[in-house]
Order: structure tokens, then C-alpha cells, then sequence
């Protein structure tokens, strides 16, 4: 990693950012002397000074100082296990050769973190194809303990599109959740504004006239007396942990919620260490502007794998009960 290279951008990295493109192309590279060589000129794009989150596109020309193998910290990921490879294999609902669905599990972080060393970026690797694509790219998240549709990118113009339909919110999701009581009336809006806070030692995330605005539209889909209803959920904005927020705030808290419910997501054994919510499925609308989403893509998550599913198996989803749903088909 010494003396001056020039790289040219190559259709699968036209259109992500700078700093991304040195990610994959020198993983070993960190983020804080990437920094210092952009703010100091030393990285040049088509010979003009640059900054991190400026895209680059098809042809552009990329020079890269000498790196001092010396001072660049090594950090190369351990290699996958066959067991990690299988894991995330087995969590495929969908591929082509654009995206890839996956049902992700509760439990398992989508990126990592402080003390965070299993994620599905770390395994995305193993869904690589050929030996000279790059493995598949996180384009939206889902919450460690929600399980469901997980939609990763093959390559960059799929991310790109994945990422305005987010956007665009030409995408519609549709969560599952336990919660406890009955929310009345049994379908509805929730407009309440979230923002963060500090709750203790940790931060959490509250309603507040002076937080972002957030909206639920729910559905409730059956329940069990008054104690415990199934309920569809579709969030309009995304604001962190708005749904467990929201449902919090109106008295009906997701099952093992403790950190927004407290004791009332409590319910039996159902739900301890775990909390009940699901994304159910994922749909993109045809976008006129776009051809390659004018085909419809719809994911169905079976569920999640784990104890307080046999509680979800208590009741059947008949089609016509999915009628009303935000992004009923």
C-alpha cells in the first residue's frame, strides 16, 4: 500500500459515496486517515479536492496518496465459518440478480457496533456471487429484537433505487405485533412526535411536541380477549422504534417491550427477553420514473422463529382480513 495509484470508478461503484468506495477498496484504511487525507487535498477526483460524501461516478478518475502500510491498522474480518454461511443462507426468501430478501431473525443486529461482532453485514459476504462481484449492500435497517423482511442490494444501481423508494416511500412495510390489551377503536391513525431523551443511563426515544413527526396507521387483526391482540401496523414516517413509542403511548405496548413498556409488555412467559414484533412483508410499487421497479416486488416474512411464535399460530390470516391494510395488494 505504498505510492501514488489512480483508480477509475467502474459501473458497479458509479453513485456511491467517496468515502464508501474507499470502504471497499481499502478496508484496512481507517475512517479518521481517510478523513485527514481528503481535508488535506491528498485524495483528488478528476484532479479537483474532494470531500466524503460526494458521489462518484462511471469513469471518474481517483488518486490515492501513498498509505504507509506502516501506519494503515490492519483489520481484516475473520473469515465466515460454514456455519455463519449457512445461517445467513437459510434466511433467503427471494433473490435475483438485483436484491436478495431475507427474514431476518429477532436478536440478530443488521450492522455492527460497540461490542456488536455478529450482524448481517459481517455475513452478507456468503450471498456473494460471482468471484468479481462485491457481496450485497445493507440499503435500510430493522431493529435487533424485530424480526422479518431484511431487502439487501446486489449491486449499486439496485441500491440506488432500493434507496429512493425508501425515499420515495414508493416502498410500503406492514409489521406484525402482540401487544398487550385492546386498542380501541380497533383501527386507526397514531400521530404523536417522537424525539430522543435521555431515560436513566440510556438513551430512549419519547413523545414530545417538539419531536420530529411521526405516524402509525394499525389494524387490529384478532385478540384474545381483552388481554393480548394481534395488530398490523404500517409506519408512514421512520422515526427510531416509532411503532414500540407509539404503542407505548397509547397504552398498548409490544409484548416483552420492558424498555417502552415496562411491566405491562409483560405476559405470561410469552414474552420475556423478547420483544413480539415482526416486519410482516415488504412491497414496492411500479415507479413510472424508474423501469427497473416498474415490476412488482412483494416479500412475505413466515414469522418469527422463536418461542412467542406458537402464540401467533393461535390464529389464522384469512386474505380477507388482509383487506384495509395500507398496502393491502
Amino acid at each position: 500500500m505504498s505510492g501514488v495509484q489512480v483508480k477509475t470508478v467502474t459501473p458497479d461503484e458509479a453513485g456511491v459515496r467517496l468515502d464508501r468506495w474507499f470502504k471497499a477498496n481499502f478496508p484496512d484504511l481507517p475512517f479518521g486517515r481517510l478523513s485527514k487525507l481528503l481535508r488535506t487535498g491528498q485524495v483528488r477526483v478528476n484532479g479537483k479536492r474532494a470531500k466524503g460524501n460526494d458521489r462518484v461516478n462511471l469513469g471518474d478518475e481517483i488518486r490515492i496518496p501513498p498509505l504507509d502500510a506502516a501506519k494503515v491498522k490492519p483489520k481484516g474480518p475473520r473469515p465466515l465459518s460454514p456455519e455463519e454461511r449457512q445461517e445467513i443462507r437459510d434466511m433467503v426468501l427471494f433473490q435475483d440478480s438485483e436484491v436478495i430478501a431475507l427474514n431476518k431473525p429477532p436478536g440478530l443486529a443488521v450492522q455492527g457496533g460497540s461490542g456488536t461482532t455478529k450482524h448481517v453485514d459481517r455475513l452478507l459476504p456468503a450471498l456473494q456471487g460471482r468471484k468479481d462481484e462485491r457481496p450485497p449492500r445493507l440499503v435500510h435497517r430493522l431493529d435487533k429484537d424485530t424480526s422479518g423482511v431484511l431487502v439487501v442490494a446486489r449491486n449499486a444501481p439496485a441500491a440506488r433505487n432500493l434507496t429512493g423508494a425508501f425515499k420515495d416511500k414508493t416502498c410500503r412495510k406492514v409489521y406484525w405485533a402482540l401487544v398487550k390489551g385492546v386498542p380501541k377503536p380497533l383501527e386507526g391513525k397514531i400521530s404523536a412526535p417522537v424525539e430522543k431523551s435521555m431515560g436513566g443511563q440510556k438513551e430512549i426515544m419519547v413523545v414530545s411536541r417538539t419531536g420530529k413527526p411521526a405516524v402509525t396507521l394499525f389494524k387490529v387483526m384478532d385478540f384474545a380477549g381483552d388481554e393480548v391482540s394481534w395488530v398490523a401496523l404500517s409506519p408512514l414516517t421512520g422515526r427510531t422504534h416509532q411503532l414500540r413509542v407509539h404503542l407505548a403511548h397509547i397504552g398498548h405496548p409490544i409484548l416483552g417491550d420492558g424498555k417502552y413498556g415496562g411491566e405491562d409488555s409483560r405476559f405470561g412467559d410469552l414474552s420475556q427477553n423478547r420483544v413480539c414484533q415482526s416486519r410482516w412483508r415488504e412491497k414496492f410499487q411500479p415507479r413510472l420514473k424508474n423501469p427497473w421497479a416498474v415490476k412488482k416486488k412483494l416479500w412475505w416474512s413466515p414469522g418469527p422463529a422463536n418461542p412467542q411464535s406458537r402464540f401467533l399460530r393461535l390464529w389464522t390470516l384469512p386474505a380477507t382480513k388482509c383487506r384495509g391494510l395500507p398496502c393491502h395488494p
